[in-house]
């Protein structure tokens, strides 16, 4: 029976050990699912043109406002729910199938207007394809939420990677064949019906009409689902005018650095957001061991993200020269700006996992909403002066307005003052910024040629030189402050164990 404290509720240690063993099986599938996803877009940026991706970026982008506007956040109510009966999964199961069959039929109605403001013929059958996605998400199996809330992520495992794949096959062949950017459509779709496929094989659930609970569920969702609609403005935004101001080529290219420069900091986050939000969730009556568990998996992901992130921007050159080819120059700078936003920001994003489990939706929706009355004017301002660039410089500021406000968030929940927030980063900090400045050394000191061998060599030095530098310093600061607890503590006994196991196993 898994360990307890006196009121029911799992101990701290039987909490560590799911979320560590959740934690694994999430980065598991988010490393197969994103290498997947890599591999498809690389393949398809050797196909396909920026423009291409451009076009469908602005349609996507398009369906993601719609979609946050009617977004209930019911998983999240799920999970939060103590005890959720089979009439509330049939209540959600009802409002997420109306609302996809909402959202389809919007978006069939604006899409002729939508090509004609944006110049853009081919944006209107584009829009009617789209518009399946809604309908395939809405029918999803809710049941699904229960292994998030339960911390079992084995089957989800299967669910992502299968969906990923069959993505990756349709969209590669389909490109292969016919060389257009319905590839980037059908694979998408054929992966979302994949998905809903395996999610009622693996989880047997039978849908039925019930709006028993729509109350209850709104009651926890209706300030989630409001600081969606801000939050995805807020993200979208910037798209929206370079697809509309400056050209659906330049869309390209910033959609796909921008989805290369998120990677090694997703995957570093997600595995730990994931599980967080349901373990922290029983910690909420207790303020001191739920700031103590959040600072320890937020350390521990900065420990991750920031080198994992920034070391992608030092290699980015060589790698897209190498991967992607010379018509994907353009995507360089962005990468490279991209990956310092999303590392620095990795420094309070467990924010969000840390309010949904106390509740506090409406405290993030009034961040969401104050991160956006500020990013509007200043992306707007730097695309007017800067262009593309411009919204790329100016998305390092946000990036620290984004800290300073999730701050706040962790600081009214859990009692964490900014500077503590801040100082528990201090040794990741430190040494990123060393790996850095080696990294660049090395650079200089040995330039790179453009031949395939070149490319390959330069990389290599780079990523040796930058996770050798990275480890060395973070472990000189750890054994000079006197071997603190943090992440460096956790990976050392987590490797004890390991040890441990093998000996007794060889014994």
């Amino acid at each position: 029976m898994p360990d307890q404290t006196e009121d029911g509720a799992p101990s701290m240690r039987d909490l560590r050990a799911r979320l560590a063993t959740g934690t694994i099986w999430i980065a598991a599938a988010r490393l197969s699912t994103n290498l997947l996803g890599l591999t498809t877009t690389l393949v398809l940026a050797r196909i396909l043109i920026p423009a291409d991706f451009g076009l469908v970026a602005f349609g996507t982008t398009i369906l993601w406002v719609v979609g946050s506007v009617t977004n209930m956040s019911l998983s999240q109510a799920l999970i939060q729910h103590r005890a959720p009966t089979p009439a509330h999964f049939q209540t959600a199961w009802t409002l997420n199938a109306a609302r996809g069959f909402l959202i389809a039929l919007f978006l069939c109605l604006a899409a002729k207007p939508a090509a004609l403001i944006s110049h853009e013929p081919r944006l209107f059958a584009l829009m009617c394809v789209l518009a399946l996605g809604p309908i395939l998400d809405g029918f999803q199996n809710p049941r699904t939420v229960m292994l998030v809330r339960d911390l079992i992520f084995r089957q989800q495992f299967a669910l992502q990677v299968s969906a990923k794949l069959t993505a990756l096959v349709v969209s590669i062949v389909f490109a292969l064949i016919y060389k257009t950017y319905w590839a980037l459509v059908l694979g998408t779709l054929a992966g979302q019906a994949a998905g809903l496929a395996i999610s009622y094989l693996l989880f047997p659930f039978r849908p039925r009409l019930n709006l028993e609970h729509y109350r209850e569920l709104f009651a926890f969702s209706v300030w989630l689902t409001l600081g969606d609609v801000v939050l995805t403005l807020n993200l979208k935004f910037d798209s929206l005018l370079i697809g509309q101001f400056l050209g659906r080529a330049p869309l390209g290219v910033y959609a796909v650095g921008d989805n290369l420069a998120g990677l090694p900091t997703k995957e570093a986050m997600t595995p730990v957001m994931s599980t967080l939000f349901p373990a922290l969730a029983h910690l909420v009556h207790d303020r001191g061991r739920l700031g103590a568990a959040y600072q320890r998996a937020q350390t521990l992901v900065a420990a991750a993200a920031l080198p994992a992130g920034i070391g992608l921007g030092l290699i980015a050159d060589p790698l897209i020269r190498l991967t992607m080819g010379d018509k994907w120059l353009g995507a360089i700078p962005v990468v490279q700006i991209l990956t310092l936003v999303y590392s620095i920001m990795t420094l309070a994003m467990l924010a969000q996992s840390i309010a949904l489990a106390a509740g506090e939706t409406r405290l993030l929706f009034k961040r969401d909403l104050q991160g956006f009355l500020i990013s509007a004017p200043v992306v707007g301002v730097g695309m007017y002066f800067g262009g593309l660039m411009g919204i790329l410089y100016v998305r390092i500021f946000l990036a620290g307005v984004g800290i300073m406000l999730n701050m706040q968030v962790v600081k009214h929940i859990s009692g964490l003052s900014i500077i503590a927030q801040l100082s528990a980063n201090a040794r990741a900090l430190v040494s990123v910024v060393a790996m850095t400045l080696a990294v660049l050394a090395v650079a200089l000191a040995a330039p790179m040629g453009h031949a395939a061998p070149a490319l390959v060599a330069s990389i290599a030095l780079r990523v040796a030189v930058g996770v050798l530098t990275y480890l060395v310093s973070t472990t000189a600061l750890w054994l000079l402050q006197g071997r603190p607890g943090g992440p460096e503590d956790e990976l050392l006994r987590f490797a004890t164990r390991l040890w441990d196991r093998a000996r007794a196993n060889r014994s």
